[in-house]
């Protein structure tokens, strides 16, 4: 099926590779629908701020504050066994908390993927967009060339028809001269004008 001209048209002016490029409609970013996803780097984000080793530094004084200085029926970790149900809540709090950074270092790691092949593609329309622009200089050069040219020949030929002018010119004037100057008058006889005789009747 033979395309239109239109269309051939615009694949000759459109540079190379950016072909059904431009004719796309941007699509507007859906959101994420990984809640979880989104959980753990919120909560690998919160892990690594100033504010979270403060609160927890200031939860584990105020814990074992409470165990030594309270009295011992309000007392919840005994201090003799070497506060046991702290040690084990900061485990289990490091438990829960590697797999979540991992899981945020996972999604990291695909968005950046995701970003490297969205540079390689704008670097290949970069290149097709500089390779057209390259073309298109050339082509500019060739015809200012071209027209340089042309300038000089009009000036040569003009300048060739001007002397053949001034040459036409002499050449007429010098045929010309002869012709307008006047012939030379021949002199008139002198002496007696003889007479022939007259006839008898």
């Amino acid at each position: 099926m033979a395309r239109s001209p239109r269309a051939a048209k615009a694949n000759l002016e459109a540079p190379r590779g950016r072909t059904g490029v431009l004719a796309r409609t941007p699509r507007a970013p859906q959101p994420s629908r990984d809640r979880f996803g989104r959980f753990t780097e919120w909560i690998a984000r919160a892990m690594g701020t100033p504010a979270f080793l403060l609160i927890l530094s200031l939860f584990c004084i105020a814990w074992i504050s409470w165990n030594t200085l309270a009295p011992d029926l309000w007392r919840f970790d005994s201090q003799t066994y070497g506060f046991t149900v702290l040690t084990l809540v900061l485990s289990l709090q490091a438990s829960y908390a590697a797999p979540l950074i991992l899981l945020a270092q996972n999604r990291q790691d695909d968005r950046d993927r995701v970003q490297i092949e969205q540079d390689r593609q704008r670097a290949e329309r970069n290149l097709a967009d500089t390779e057209y622009l390259a073309r298109e200089v050339v082509a500019l050069r060739m015809a200012l060339t071209d027209m340089s040219e042309q300038v000089v020949t009009r000036d040569v030929l003009r300048q060739e028809l001007k002397a053949l002018l001034e040459h036409l010119e002499t050449r007429d004037a010098a045929v010309s001269a002869p012709l307008s100057t006047p012939a030379p008058s021949t002199p008139a006889q002198s002496g007696p004008v003889e007479t022939a005789p007259a006839e008898s009747v």
